[in-house]
């Protein structure tokens, strides 16, 4: 079967819908595929496969926006701390709903993992990025590709876009 990213769309959700924090359930792989498969269909991020996501389910931090104003309540925001090597994370799978833009949500998740990253004593994140100046606003520094952790290239390998990837690196030390 084939995914059509095309067809993937995301609730309608108020743009100043309260906000609650929490860290992802299996109950959530399908708000999370759907809002990673939007930006993912406008060439923004890649993908994410249901079964990725069944397996690193506990990775990820989520906005959850409330019923508001007669809108639907839903995922406003997504991002993950996804264990490398013992001394390197990544930062993936952020997406924010495109009602949300503009909020600090992209900040305020990737700030959660970060202070996850802290409190496992990492000494740095990286990131595999199309949004450099967000990243650069978030502390991260781009990175020459070569320069990234062996542990990195064994995960990309499951890419599609291996051998033509045009993401860009960044890292962030935490020490």
């Amino acid at each position: 079967m084939t995914l059509s990213l095309d067809s993937i769309a995301v609730p309608d959700l108020h743009p100043q819908a309260p906000l609650s924090a929490r860290k992802a359930r299996l109950s959530d792989i399908e708000a999370v595929h759907e809002l990673i498969g939007y930006w993912a269909a406008r060439g923004l991020m890649l993908v994410r496969a249901r079964s990725l996501l069944a397996e690193t389910i506990r990775d990820f931090h989520l906005l959850l926006a409330e019923p508001h104003e007669g809108h639907p309540g839903g995922l406003a925001g997504v991002c993950g701390l996804h264990m490398l090597a013992p001394d390197l994370a990544e930062v993936r799978g952020l997406a924010i709903h495109p009602a949300m833009q503009g909020r600090g949500l992209g900040r305020q998740l990737v700030a959660a993992c970060e202070q996850e990253a802290r409190e496992l004593a990492l000494p740095g994140l990286f990131a595999w990025t199309y949004q450099q100046v967000f990243f650069e606003k978030c502390g991260f520094h781009r990175i020459e590709k070569t320069n990234l952790h062996p542990k990195v290239w064994s995960e990309c390998q499951r890419c599609a876009f291996f051998e033509n990837c045009n993401e860009i690196a960044m890292f962030k030390a935490l020490e």
